[in-house]
């Protein structure tokens, strides 16, 4: 302690094995290093317990041992413990310590070092688990319709092959989610997976959003700034509304899927990357194509498969989870009690057309759980436009649905009014009114 104090260290000496725990496991108290003579009070083993003791109460504390002349087996097993040095006690160990000052001071120096990038890197370990765990959840398919499996299917099989995939799909009918997919199922599911949407940049903004800028390139760019692409460096890249991109950058994109390389924005040093380029649209690109306004080229590079989603209207049968789903995920992000559906109201989502595909779907069953009056989202809770699009056509087949589910929760509950209501998830004042409407009379008993 003396010679360190020389040094200018502070130090804090003591002569107990339960001393020097007592200060290890007081939090206040800061070490950069811990110095221990296995031979302090009851001998070897005991210096030996203390060193395991202190290793659990500071993981990252570096430790060094002090041990007798020739007993290199002891100084091997306070290695294994977790010493990260140790030296020989002689009659000379104050000018063997102060000779050794200049190690031990390194030591500290890069054992500090060592832990706190073990720590970081552990830290970058659990994010980005987590982050991947997230972003599958996020990303988690939701469906079990033929049409939409079959998808799923062909998105597997795509999933580390590395050629472009062209996805078409209405608004809101999940091409994200599927590109997701084809992302997290293959080989670069720990890489990045990069989203762009072409229609939200103009020509000169969706360069430098693309592939990067360097400092000075134009006015405004006063540091060098990585691209898309770039950040998708071996990853994943979803080029999303792509049929909004224009001719000459339709070239740009083109000539970087084919060869891996393009040029920052004021930069003249190619930047290689290596890129699977998922592309996504709503647009009719053949179309575009004898339009003029879409090049053939492009389409043919990025069409190694194309995969159709199917509109939320051809798959019917995936309604019921999806609603059910969406409404229990936000009643649990803003703690309210699990919502449910009744019959007659999931028959009312079931018969409506969803021009907003899923995405519609998603954004009135979080409405609905939030706005409801009840746990059980009853078919009076549903907005008129979803009761009667289209003039009133789905509300004559939704009449006979709603007293199909009248009649059969008074049955089930032996014509019971007030479980029937309870079942479908009405106050009783409205099922009555539902009888009334429906001419629902409790049949005579022979």
């Amino acid at each position: 302690a003396r010679i360190l104090r020389r040094r200018g260290y502070k130090t804090d000496a003591v002569d107990r094995p339960e001393a020097a725990i007592a200060r290890l496991e007081d939090a206040k108290r800061r070490y950069s290093l811990a110095i221990f003579d296995l031979d302090l009070g009851g001998g070897a083993e005991e210096g030996l317990e203390l060193l395991r003791r202190a290793r659990e109460i500071r993981p990252e504390l570096p430790l060094l041992v002090l041990t007798g002349k020739g007993t290199v087996d002891l100084a091997v097993r306070a290695l294994k413990i977790g010493a990260e040095d140790f030296l020989e006690k002689d009659i000379y160990i104050e000018d063997t310590l102060g000779a050794s000052l200049h190690r031990v001071e390194r030591l500290v120096e890069v054992v500090g070092k060592s832990r706190r990038l073990e720590k970081e890197n552990a830290d970058l370990r659990r994010t980005a688990a987590f982050v991947r765990e997230i972003q599958h959840l996020k990303y988690r398919p939701i469906g079990e319709s033929p049409a939409f499996l079959d998808v799923l299917e062909r998105a597997g099989r795509l999933a580390s092959i590395p050629r472009p995939v062209l996805i078409l799909g209405e608004r809101g009918s999940g091409k994200e989610l599927v590109a997701a997919a084809i992302h997290y199922a293959g080989d670069r599911r720990g890489k990045p997976f990069i989203k762009v949407n072409c229609a939200a940049f103009s020509g000169t903004l969706l360069e430098s959003e693309m592939f990067g800028h360097e400092k000075g390139a134009f006015t405004g760019a006063n540091q060098r700034r990585l691209g898309r692409f770039e950040l998708a460096d071996g990853g994943t890249l979803l080029l999303d509304e792509i049929g909004n991109m224009s001719a000459e950058f339709q070239e740009k994109v083109l000539r970087v899927i084919e060869y891996q390389e393009f040029e920052r924005v004021g930069g003249q040093k190619p930047v290689r990357v290596d890129v699977r380029v998922i592309a996504a649209t709503n647009s009719d690109l053949k179309k575009r194509i004898e339009e003029g306004t879409f090049r053939a080229d492009l389409y043919d590079r990025l069409s190694f498969e194309v995969l159709r989603v199917p509109p939320l209207r051809e798959r019917p049968e995936d309604i019921p989870l999806l609603a059910t789903h969406f409404a229990d995920r936000f009643a649990a992000e803003v703690k309210l009690r699990p919502r449910t559906f009744s019959k007659a109201a999931m028959a009312g989502l079931c018969g409506y057309r969803w021009p907003g595909n899923v995405r519609e779907l998603k954004n009135l069953c979080r409405r609905l759980a939030l706005l409801a009056g009840s746990a059980r989202i009853g078919v009076d809770d549903l907005p008129k436009t979803i009761l009667a699009p289209g003039g009133g056509r789905v509300e004559t087949t939704l009449a006979g649905v709603e007293r199909d589910a009248v009649v059969h929760a008074l049955e089930e509950h032996h014509w019971n009014q007030s479980a029937a209501a309870r079942a479908l998830g009405v106050p009783r004042h409205v099922l009555l009114y539902r009888m009334k409407k429906h001419q629902i009379r409790r049949p005579e008993r022979p």
